[in-house]
């Protein structure tokens, strides 16, 4: 039985536990691009080496599961990736146009 008092077959159980594990590993992505803050020290730090392993980690899930999940549980892998990466994508480029030896520039939140 879930929180709310719904109950949920096995099959409910083990998507909604996946949509998590997903979820967890998206949280630890956007914490290391700098897109969020760390619950612990409600400060925004990028760590891109963290966000890449993270989503790295979510990549070789998803190549791990191909044709064993529900079409939503794939959808929602499928989806976070590509926004993951995009991110990724987004930060990376920022770091790379900024000059040596200058820390790059603090965004406005």
């Amino acid at each position: 039985m879930s929180e709310n008092g719904n109950k949920l077959n096995e099959e409910q159980q083990e998507q909604l536990l996946f949509m998590m594990l997903v979820q967890q590993h998206q949280q630890i992505a956007m914490m290391g691009l700098g897109k969020i803050q760390h619950p612990e020290t409600g400060q925004t730090e990028k760590d891109l080496s963290s966000a890449k392993y993270a989503i790295d980690t979510l990549g070789m899930l998803k190549k791990f599961t191909e044709g064993n999940l529900s079409k939503e549980s794939a959808n929602y892998l499928d989806q976070a990736l590509t926004n993951l990466r995009l991110n990724y994508a987004e930060e990376k480029k920022k770091e790379n146009n900024t000059p040596s030896g200058e820390a790059p520039e603090k965004e406005d939140e």
